[in-house]
């Protein structure tokens, strides 16, 4: 792992020094292999690794290219170790939630014109009690999903893109069993709103955290966990 470590290492030099560039293709792995003085076969196990990663496209019968090392790209891998671990760790999951997402809200709160705060306004009015608890689940992510873009980092958005997809099932579990879950949910989108139409960044702040530490204290007490 050694050996495969120092070609992982040196392709990323390549790539933080601006040599290689998003969408440019990798030389030859005999050319680059001999430049770089490793093996073929620990720069072949280097590129699997960087593949898997997302910083490298290997494309069959045309060669190896660096991505567009775009924020959503590279975020994925951390949907899939989510995925791995969220039926042990969800509780752990939600609090992270909790925390990025109350300070996205407040980032965008600034960021956030007129014609957008409506778009959420119109969103957060798009389900009511009567809609399915898929739908209120699909509402609640498009929702906070338009404020984190909202926040200016497309590295804290992605990856809080990846946190709701992998907690998504909690809130669906909670909004099936727990009575007024879907009316807390929908009264708390419209308080963020009001206090985003406030321009009150602090509010939309509190808001955002006690929308996702209600899912979180639910999920803790079926769960038998003293943890919050």
């Amino acid at each position: 792992m050694a050996v495969t470590d120092d070609a992982i290492a040196a392709i990323r030099s390549m790539i933080m020094s601006g040599e290689l560039k998003p969408g440019d293709r990798l030389p030859p792995e005999a050319q680059l292999s001999e430049r770089l003085g490793l093996s073929r076969n620990s720069l072949r196990e280097a590129v699997k690794a960087l593949a898997l990663l997302r910083v490298l496209d290997v494309r069959q019968g045309d060669g190896t290219f660096v991505t567009s090392l775009a924020p959503n790209t590279l975020v994925e891998t951390l949907s899939f170790v989510i995925d791995l671990h969220q039926d042990s760790s969800i509780v752990d999951l939600l609090g992270v939630r909790r925390i990025l997402e109350a300070e996205a809200t407040h980032m965008a709160a600034t960021r956030l014109g007129p014609k957008q705060i409506a778009q959420l306004a119109v969103l957060a009015e798009s389900v009511n009690s009567q809609s399915s608890v898929e739908e209120l689940v699909e509402a609640d992510m498009e929702f906070h999903r338009t404020i984190n873009a909202a926040s200016g980092n497309a590295y804290l958005a992605a990856t809080l893109e990846g946190l709701s997809g992998a907690t998504s099932r909690a809130r669906i579990w909670r909004g099936v069993t727990e009575d007024g879950a879907i009316d807390r949910t929908l009264a708390e989108h419209r308080a963020i709103v009001s206090a985003l139409r406030m321009g009150r960044a602090d509010l939309a702040r509190s808001w955002a955290t006690v929308h996702v530490s209600g899912v979180e204290m639910w999920v803790s007490s079926q769960l038998g966990k003293d943890q919050i």
